[in-house]
């Protein structure tokens, strides 16, 4: 194995009910599955081949994470063989108002290059010799980027990303670097408009960045952008943007003053 020092690719989410168990945690089942995908998503931006994974080591968890908090899963590719790749992946729990974090478990994926279905092997192209390349569009004052996988359930029936699901990931996007940003509850008051200028199809990876750019008394404006980034090829397409209103709100659910 080489290793490497590369970029890390980060996929955070917020510990929604649907992903809790009863002791209103996140349910590991939940979290294995999102540590899973920021590796594989990793593993395919290192090598832009098919992967599968082969094994994980060395999983512990050490801290929950609770209802409400965000949740940050940071994968980075640590080492390469000739066919597979290390992927470290670091889960971090963070209190939304607070803005405390806690690592709460990290473990090493072992990811393994496959033959795609009309492939009968795979391409003699060592990994350890490749690094991962840098995001040619990426944001670079964003105030957060994170990634996504576009599965089945998330697709209509031209076999694309749901304009739907796709706002509802940009809608979570501006949430969560709203909230950062001020550390209050916010919720979501408007959006303008958003355009569609490309679908993301099936299997492609979804690039969200999201940056604050108006701060006023009671609410504030982020600026989410969305791209669509082909698995194998690195093909990347500007798919959408729009800019989200957030409003502070108070226990009562009445907007408040922004601390600023």
């Amino acid at each position: 194995m080489v290793h490497h020092t590369n970029s890390t690719i980060h996929l955070t989410d917020i510990v929604f009910p649907k992903n809790i168990n009863h002791h209103e945690t996140l349910f590991g089942g939940a979290a294995l599955s999102y540590m899973d995908k920021v590796a594989f998503i990793a593993a395919t931006r290192y090598g832009r081949r098919h992967f599968v994974t082969a094994s994980c080591d060395n999983i512990d968890f050490e801290k929950p994470a609770f209802k409400g908090n965000i949740v940050d899963f940071a994968a980075t590719v640590i080492s390469a063989g000739r066919r597979s790749l290390k992927v470290e992946v670091v889960m971090k729990a963070e209190d939304m108002l607070t803005g405390k974090q806690v690592i709460c478990t990290r473990g090493i994926f072992n990811m393994v290059a496959v033959p795609g279905k009309d492939e009968h092997d795979v391409e003699e192209l060592v990994l350890a010799d490749l690094k991962m390349a840098e995001r040619g569009h990426a944001e670079p004052d964003a105030d957060l980027r994170i990634v996504e996988l576009v599965f089945a359930d998330d697709t209509n029936h031209h076999g694309t990303l749901f304009g739907g699901h796709g706002l509802s990931l940009m809608a979570k996007a501006g949430f969560i670097a709203s909230t950062r940003r001020c550390r209050e509850v916010m919720v979501l008051a408007s959006l303008d408009k958003t355009n569609f200028s490309a679908p993301i199809h099936i299997g492609g990876i979804v690039d969200l960045s999201a940056k604050v750019v108006r701060v006023g008394k009671k609410s504030l404006t982020v600026n989410v952008k969305m791209w669509g980034e082909e698995l194998l090829t690195g093909e990347r397409t500007f798919c959408a943007d729009s800019d989200f209103i957030m409003v502070a709100v108070d226990e009562n659910g009445r907007s408040k003053k922004i601390k600023k």
